[in-house]
């Protein structure tokens, strides 16, 4: 069955937070339903639509930004009772807009995730889960990294109260009161849970997931351990999930799976066969999808799938038809209603310019007066700065509220740019004089009309740590900019795993002096990315994390008074040693450092690193040879004379050249890592053998593996 959506955008509110757009149950089979939203303003929004128009049932005053928004009611009874999170406090109304519930947590901090079912309400903090039936305290929970969202299975179903937390380091948490039951891995950080087809599936256990770097799966929660039953991959690299519901929009009696991810793609998955979901649908909105609903709401009998975006639009996908079929007079009779719908917007169009006039005027006589005082226009920017496993980038993300101008990218550590298909900014480059200003990088961002999102793409070197900085400038008056800053790590491409190869041949850095838990902790979250900022619980910790470019491991175990770090790239123990040494002596701590160099991990690494440098030398090669087999061809009117390796040159041109240019200075970055390892590898030994470089790059350029273990092996 083919799926033909038609989108409307129904209205605007302001800026939304991840799951604050929720649609009340309808009064009947197949009639429309009401939708009501929570901005970070602080107004809670209920409306329904008649005649295509969005009319108000009720809107509350602006407070705290609303930062999660929830339905409940009696287990069994229509879910219709609207439940909202302002910082740590919870609000109850009802559909009509009446409040009944005002319940201040004791949460220092602000709530994070919110899930209701029946009496029990579940709350999460940055790190902390709290379980209160009937607004009386149950359960609490510390976890080990930051929570993304809560869910609890089916009390009806599953006849017991199993909470799950969606954590940052790619785990989900099972609990069971207090305690923790069991953990589940999965791919990539958990950013959304949903029920799957609503209702948790036959057994009520089954929990659909969705990660930051947009992966899904299914996972069964049994009392005892995990069941994973399906998994999809990211194939198109698209953006991080951040919504899911289940809803059967085409009408087959099957509940599809509905996905909004952040880079405002809106995905309808289908159930064709009993195993994996299909793509069936997707389209794209400009901006990220902070919720997303399955119902009907424009037309009765006509159902729809209900967005709302980061900037505060509701926009549904409907079934309903755009042309209807049909005689002369209900065309007619629909170019009627048309016009007096362009009519109507015209005149609002008409009074809004007024009313911007009139606040300009206003404005200007406001400021040039004696007692003016200056008025910066607030706007508010949602950014991520992530790190790619596939191709060891980060991504830097950038959404406005409103049209972005420009955005000045400046940095002091050597960074590249990467291109970004989706980007259509006009990027220009600045000169940098490093030295005297340290900067490395000044890059400004020219955005087309109407660009509310932008996406970079930088690559950093490891070893070379310091501070991105994007200055964000949009098109409002008077002129206004926000500077947001980012942490380039030591070691920045290193990423968070759960377990390690221990049969790697490993080099061992330990540390010992008068140093507390918390002061190493920080040093480690100072040095590696996805590391926990609180300090974690208990005596001791261990952290894993893999190379994204190399594929190179770290294994960090450390408590009060010792840390020991073991990796297989020397490289890594290096820049430990280094940035660990300086952060101590800030502190005027004392170290005891102590070093194990394993003679065979520096063979392993090359090994590791050399099937890349072969695959980039061969294309900088191909890649070189492109302009001259073109030249040859026009020259010669056909090439049925080269050689066939010339002949697939030619033939695969534009995809080399694609790659090329997708990957600048890759070849460089190798020939870095190489030489790097190449002098780390004798500084522990104490001889300095930067003199030998050169005669390395000779050898590298000939690209032999065993020459070039033979040269480290012998320059010693």
């Amino acid at each position: 069955m083919e799926l033909s959506l038609a989108r409307v955008d129904y209205l605007q509110v302001g800026v939304t937070a991840q799951k604050t757009m929720r649609l009340l149950p309808a009064s009947g089979r197949k009639a429309t339903q009401k939708v009501v939203v929570g901005d970070q303003d602080g107004v809670i929004t209920c409306f329904g639509i008649k005649k295509g128009e969005a009319v108000p049932v009720f809107k509350t005053l602006p407070g705290q930004k609303i930062s999660r928004l929830e339905l409940g009611g009696a287990l069994n009874t229509p879910q219709e009772k609207i439940f909202v999170a302002t910082r740590s406090e919870v609000r109850g109304f009802t559909k009509r807009g009446k409040q009944f519930l005002s319940f201040e947590t004791n949460l220092t901090e602000s709530i994070k995730a919110m899930h209701i079912s029946g009496a029990d309400l579940f709350l999460c903090a940055s790190y902390i889960y709290n379980h209160y039936c009937d607004c009386k305290d149950q359960h609490y929970y510390l976890s080990g990294d930051k929570i993304n969202d809560v869910l609890c299975l089916p009390v009806d179903k599953v006849n017991c109260i199993t909470p799950v937390l969606a954590c940052q380091d790619r785990v989900l948490r099972v609990l069971q009161g207090s305690d923790l039951l069991y953990e589940v891995e999965v791919p990539g950080p958990p950013t959304v849970l949903a029920l799957n087809n609503g209702n948790g599936g036959d057994s009520g256990e089954e929990i659909v997931y969705g990660t930051s770097d947009g992966k899904l799966g299914l996972i069964q929660i049994t009392g005892s351990k995990p069941i994973p039953k399906w998994e999809i991959g990211n194939e198109k690299k698209r953006g991080g999930i951040l919504c899911i519901d289940s809803f059967d929009i085409l009408g087959d009696g099957v509940k599809e799976l509905l996905i909004g991810r952040d880079d405002g793609m809106l995905e309808i998955y289908n159930f064709e066969s009993a195993d994996d979901p299909v793509l069936r649908y997707d389209h794209a909105l400009s901006e990220s999808i902070a919720s997303i609903q399955g119902g009907c709401v424009g037309k009765d009998g006509y159902d729809e799938v209900l967005a709302s975006t980061y900037s505060g639009w509701l926009t549904g996908l409907t079934t309903e038809p755009v042309h209807r079929e049909g005689g002369s007079g209900e065309e007619l009779k629909l170019s009627q209603e048309m016009q007096s719908k362009i009519s109507s917007l015209r005149n609002e169009l008409e009074h809004l310019q007024m009313k911007v006039l009139q606040e300009r005027e206003k404005y200007q006589q406001s400021s040039q007066s004696s007692t003016a005082v200056s008025s910066v226009p607030a706007f508010s920017v949602n950014d991520k700065f992530t790190l790619n496993k596939d191709d060891a980038s980060y991504s830097l993300i950038l959404e406005v509220q409103t049209a972005i101008d420009n955005v000045l990218v400046q940095s002091d550590v050597p960074i590249d740019l990467l291109d970004v298909d989706k980007n259509s900014a006009v990027v220009s480059f600045s000169s940098c004089d490093s030295e005297p200003n340290s900067n490395f990088l000044l890059a400004t961002y020219r955005c087309q009309a109407n660009t509310t999102r932008l996406e970079l793409k930088v690559r950093s070197i490891e070893g070379q740590y310091g501070t991105l900085q994007a200055y964000v400038t949009p098109r409002i008056q008077p002129k206004t900019c926000q500077v947001h800053q980012y942490q380039i790590k030591p070691l920045s491409l290193h990423q968070r795993t759960h377990s390690i190869d221990h049969d790697r041949p490993m080099n061992t850095l330990t540390l010992k002096g008068q140093f507390s838990f918390a002061e190493i902790h920080s040093w480690v979250v100072f040095c590696l990315p996805e590391v926990p900022e609180k300090t974690p619980a208990g005596e001791s910790i261990t952290f894993y994390f893999q190379n994204t470019f190399l594929g190179t491991q770290l294994e960090s175990t450390y408590r009060k008074g010792e840390g020991c770090f073991k990796s297989d790239n020397i490289s890594t123990i290096s820049i430990l040693k280094d940035v660990l040494s300086k952060e101590a002596t800030k502190r005027k701590i004392n170290l005891n450092i102590s070093y194990d160099v394993n003679e065979e991990s520096v063979r392993h690494t090359l090994k590791l690193i050399h099937p890349k440098l072969e695959y980039q030398q061969l294309l900088a090669k191909k890649v070189h040879l492109i302009d001259a087999l073109r030249e040859l061809q026009v020259h010669e009117g056909n090439v049925d004379f080269l050689l066939p390796k010339y002949r697939s040159i030619l033939e695969e041109a534009d995809q080399l050249l694609e790659e090329y240019k997708r990957q600048p200075a890759h070849l460089e970055r190798l020939y870095g890592m190489i030489t790097d390892l190449f002098i780390d590898k004798f500084k522990f030994k104490g001889t300095n053998v930067k003199t030998k470089v050169p005669l390395l790059l000779e050898i590298l350029d000939g690209c032999d593996q065993d020459g070039l273990i033979a040269f480290f092996e012998a320059a010693a």
